[in-house]
């Protein structure tokens, strides 16, 4: 993972959650450039300088070459990507798991890459809203009353964003919410719900995730 030269992202975690200790402080690269049509929140987010003018690739693991990820889409009847990228995803104890991201017309997939197991499968008309802060990081959390919500980081989050959103609108007459707020709550399990706070500091974004 390249480190940021100028800007750093840290993330704190209350006293009940550990981070091994190359965890402790990470660091991501800024998302790469987009085009003013395709960000729908264009406007109400406080954006990095170089977050204009960029063409969206959306598989970025080529999934055609990929045998089990295709085996997972067919087994679930899908098989048009129109997002495919590593990202890290947080889990319900505060933990960082490497995961691959896969957006389908119909669903968002979750997959270890060292197994290449399918985690989750989350139907697209199960997403009530993503909620993202008004900084230049890179977190989003995906909100899907009906089970448990889910917490991820990547540097092509705005693109997430804009597929979730466009795939969403073109599947059904149904506009996904995109709520923006530097603090915002998410359930991690049915009984546990945690909040992410985003302060902007001199180095960067500081960003607390922390149980209610």
């Amino acid at each position: 993972m390249e480190r940021l030269r100028s800007r750093r992202i840290h993330i704190q975690f209350d006293a009940s959650e550990t981070l091994a200790p190359q965890d402790e402080r990470l660091r991501l690269k800024p998302s790469e450039n987009v085009t003013e049509e395709q960000e729908p929140f264009m406007g109400v987010k406080v954006r990095r300088r170089a977050s204009f003018r960029r063409d969206y690739k959306g598989d970025y693991l080529d999934v055609p070459s990929q045998p089990y990820l295709m085996k997972i889409l067919e087994k679930q009847g899908d098989n048009q990507v129109v997002f495919a990228d590593r990202v890290l995803k947080f889990t319900g104890s505060g933990k960082m798991r490497r995961r691959i991201l896969l957006i389908t017309d119909f669903a968002i997939y979750i997959v270890d890459p060292e197994t290449g197991s399918l985690k989750r499968r989350i139907a697209l008309a199960a997403v009530e809203k993503l909620c993202l802060s008004e900084l230049n990081d890179n977190f989003f959390a995906i909100i899907i009353p009906s089970e448990y919500d889910c917490l991820m980081a990547s540097t092509r989050k705005t693109e997430i964003v804009t597929m979730l959103v466009e795939v969403t609108k073109s599947t059904s007459e149904y506009e996904l919410e995109v709520a923006f707020s530097n603090r915002f709550e998410y359930n991690t399990s049915s009984v546990l719900v945690k909040e992410v706070q985003f302060e902007e500091v001199e180095e960067g974004v500081k960003t607390r995730i922390v149980r209610k």
